[in-house]
């Protein structure tokens, strides 16, 4: 052991003293510490562009058209539909019982798995189910028939299948004889009825409606502060009674003229047929879109394709969210998140000068600054509790009890609402703007405060047009990571205004105009619900990926705004540090 040590010590005193004094240096400098940071660096920023790649591919390539295969299996039966995916898995003893000599053999051969294919079927309501599982070994024939076409509906989803004839009025007429461009200008005239009953029973119905129920209120009103039996209210109760009977009026007119459409609708029909035979007749106003998939040339794809995006972003959703558009959850997460923006930056702004400015730093101060570090870390779904708890039921209530006691017990403020949601996301990124104003507060240069002070300002004055301006690049930063993270939680947004499905906007034609007091629909609760709550998931799959694009895309142009005022902030002040 002696003659070893010996020996290694006078080959390391044999090196020359430059190699040595090279070794040393690289492990002074750290240099494998160095390649192992960077390595960890590029697999991070891996993950997140494959993460990014595997979104924007997904959902760009959602609304492409796809084309429908028929298949024959070996049972006899058919199976149309677009494919959706395939995967290789391994069969059960069931499935290998009931297969051939042949079949087994090939599946012995492919190490124990077989692949299949996922197809959307759609036919909902004939078949009952959305999508198929096809083996490769059932199938027996592959085929794409021209005369296949791909419906959206209205109601129940997507219809694949033929048309067996048209019903125009009484007119019984095969697609040859109609023609396709003949049968497009039918359902686009069906569309327009749709359209015309759904104003109608949305809007014009639903403004007389809310006429008489604010008449109704007054009177209630009137009956809480006067009594039932005063004359304010007898005479306000004969007023409105004859009003509402001027409005009932109107109401059944409005009812009667969209009862005329729809019966005027039913007479323009279309009967669809599976691929297995089986017969569907439904109002040609049902359809949404309708395209021979088997048929289309490029431009007519991309037509397809941007019609569905323009749908997506300008319509409401339908069929349980897995179709339609988005637009109410687009105007819910961006109106609330601005609605936080505008709340959370005084407040945050306001302590942080405070703490930083003119409070006696000291053991109070500590507390204070250790207190709202640590509500960055209290979980989300905390605040949710907190805001149903005190801005629902506490400061709502109070509020309905003080100015909406007509409308109790239903509640008005004292719900769940865009407003309340707002405040509740504010209070939880109120400490990262806190904590960015106070670092860029103190990285003005104290020389600048200095100045300002000998040069005979105050206080406030050096704060409002020397410190200020010069930490809003600082303060603006805070703002956007508080924007980020406000614009994508979900959790305390589920307990304090959040709902599946709210079609209509909280902006109208009626005082106050806009409701903040409503519920709303968000991009991220879209995902959840789509993606978790769905009839079937593989339907919610597609919008999953598309609604997590769009979220992303809104994040990142409000981030953007933002980070573009920062730069211009940082380029104003930029050559007056010293």
């Amino acid at each position: 052991m002696t003659a070893t040590v010996e020996k290694d010590t006078i080959r390391s005193e044999a090196k020359p003293r430059s190699v040595r004094k090279y070794s040393a240096d690289i492990s002074a400098m750290g240099e494998p510490f160095l390649w192992g940071l960077g390595g960890a660096l590029a697999f991070g920023i891996i993950l997140i562009v494959g993460f990014l790649a595997l979104i924007f591919w997904n959902g760009f390539t959602t609304f492409w058209p796809k084309p429908i295969e028929v298949v024959t299996i070996t049972d006899g039966t058919r199976v149309a539909g677009e494919p959706f995916r395939s995967e290789q898995y391994r069969p059960g003893p069931e499935i290998l019982s009931g297969l051939t000599d042949d079949q087994r053999a090939e599946i012995v051969a492919d190490e124990g798995f077989v692949g299949r294919t996922l197809y959307r079927t759609g036919n909902y309501d004939v078949t009952g189910e959305d999508f198929r599982w096809v083996s490769n070994f059932q199938v027996t024939d592959r085929a794409y028939p021209k005369d296949f076409f791909f419906f959206e509906r209205q109601e129940w989803g997507a219809f694949v299948g033929t048309i067996a004839s048209i019903d125009l009025n009484g007119r019984k007429l095969s697609l040859e004889e109609l023609t396709l461009p003949g049968l497009e200008a039918e359902q686009e005239a069906a569309r327009d009825r749709f359209d015309e009953v759904h104003h109608i029973e949305r809007t014009d119905i639903g403004n007389v409606n809310h006429e008489i129920n604010e008449l109704r209120l007054d009177l209630r009103r009137a009956a809480l502060r006067h009594g039932e039996g005063s004359p304010e209210y007898q005479e306000l109760q004969q007023s409105n009674e004859a009003r509402i009977a001027e409005l009932q009026k109107d109401y059944l007119a409005l009812a009667n003229q969209a009862r005329a459409i729809k019966e005027e609708d039913r007479k323009y029909r279309i009967t669809l047929q599976t691929v297995n035979g089986e017969e569907k007749e439904i109002a040609i106003s049902q359809i949404v879109r309708f395209y021979a998939a088997n048929d289309l040339s490029f431009f007519e794809k991309v037509g397809v394709y941007l019609s569905r995006w323009g749908e997506f972003v300008s319509e409401e959703p339908r069929e349980a969210n897995t179709e339609g558009g988005i637009l109410p959850a687009i105007f819910g997460t961006v109106v609330m998140t601005m609605l936080m923006v505008i709340i959370v930056a005084p407040f945050g702004v306001i302590t942080a000068l405070y703490l930083r400015e003119y409070a006696k730093q000291g053991r109070l101060v500590t507390i204070v600054r250790i207190s709202v570090n640590n509500l960055a870390g209290v979980p989300s779904i905390v605040y949710g509790v907190f805001g149903v708890g005190f801005f629902a039921y506490m400061l709502g209530g109070s509020i309905d009890a003080l100015f909406y006691p007509e409308r109790l017990p239903s509640p008005t403020f004292g719900t769940g609402g865009i407003l309340w949601s707002a405040l509740t996301l504010a209070l939880l990124t109120v400490p990262v703007v806190i904590v960015a104003t106070e670092e860029a507060l103190s990285a003005v240069p104290r020389s600048m405060r200095e100045g300002s002070l000998a040069c005979g300002a105050s206080k406030w004055q050096t704060i409002k047009w020397i410190v200020l301006p010069r930490a809003m690049p600082g303060v603006m930063t805070g703002l956007i990571l508080a924007m980020a993270r406000g614009a994508g939680e979900v959790a305390p947004l589920m307990l304090i205004g959040v709902v599946k499905l709210a079609p209509e906007l909280p902006i109208d034609g009626f005082f106050p105009y806009v409701h903040l007091e409503r519920s709303f629909m968000h991009l991220g609760f879209h995902i959840f619900d789509v993606g978790f709550q769905s009839r079937n998931s593989e339907a919610g799959k597609p919008m999953v990926f598309v609604t997590t694009l769009l979220l992303i895309g809104l994040i990142v142009l409000m981030n953007s705004s933002a980070i573009y005022v920062r730069n211009r902030l940082k380029k104003k002040f930029a050559g007056s540090q010293f």
